[in-house]
């Protein structure tokens, strides 16, 4: 379906960004990995899918390295036709509490980083009439949660962004869409269920008593599931699908 096709996924070296480069290279698409962590590993689910890929380090909090990477992806690859825009931090406190240094770095890799990737992939986009931009929010770009001030700020700023862009796009071939997970065993998501069990809570008690608060399906959403999700997003079946903020989550916003 997607044969011929470029897409770049930022923090795709694990976890959701991960799922969706092979749920797009098992779609034919060639895909640029981005992120810290276990790269190499990355690259080895990738091989033997018999697609193109390739990976830039650059650093999204950082609006030269972004630069950097974009130009790369068109001298490499001769652009970017689907855009997912995963990257993203987290730090946990109260308002009051919250480290300037930490609001910064999270506001920074998690908005604007989506701002600076998708103004420079929209001029190839344009001159094929032809893109993808899918930006990972969260069910937080929806409702908020205590103690993720810049968190919440930051993934309502990203669905936000994601309308506008698409209003701006009607006309075009090319959509903005936002997918808003629930939660994801990722290792951000590892992280609150190991500081329960620190606190005394079994591993099974701390999984679904996470899960419980706020996730009535008491499952956690999988990154295969959100890669289908944005193949589908990329399709032709979705060609009137814009704007969109599409909740994966369990029913945590039905509530």
């Amino acid at each position: 379906m997607l044969k011929g096709k470029t897409a770049l996924v930022t923090g795709s070296t694990s976890g959701i960004g991960l799922g969706i480069a092979i749920a797009l290279a098992k779609q034919g698409a060639a895909i640029i990995l981005n992120g810290f962590g276990d790269v190499d590993g990355a690259k080895a689910q990738l091989d033997g899918l018999g697609v193109r890929y390739g990976y830039h380090p650059a650093d999204l909090s950082s609006a030269g390295q972004i630069e950097e990477m974009m130009a790369w992806a068109r001298a490499e690859f001769g652009g970017v036709d689907i855009l997912v825009n995963n990257a993203g931090i987290q730090y946990v406190a109260p308002v009051d509490e919250f480290p300037v240094d930490k609001w910064n770095a999270i506001l920074a890799i998690n908005l604007s980083a989506v701002f600076h990737t998708t103004r420079l992939a929209l001029p190839g986009m344009k001159a094929k009439n032809w893109g993808r931009i899918i930006n990972i929010a969260s069910v937080h770009g929806l409702v908020a949660s205590k103690n993720k001030a810049a968190y919440v700020a930051a993934k309502h700023g990203v669905v936000g962004f994601t309308k506008t862009t698409a209003l701006e796009l009607a006309q075009t071939g090319i959509t903005s869409n936002a997918l808003c997970p629930g939660w994801v065993l990722t290792p951000l998501v590892q992280q609150q269920i190991d500081a329960r069990i620190a606190k005394g809570e079994s591993p099974d008690a701390a999984r679904d008593s996470l899960l419980g608060e706020k996730q009535p399906s008491g499952a956690f959403v999988t990154p295969e599931q959100l890669g289908s999700l944005t193949c589908f997003l990329c399709s032709d079946a979705a060609e009137q699908v814009r704007g969109a903020a599409w909740n994966m989550d369990g029913g945590w916003v039905a509530q």
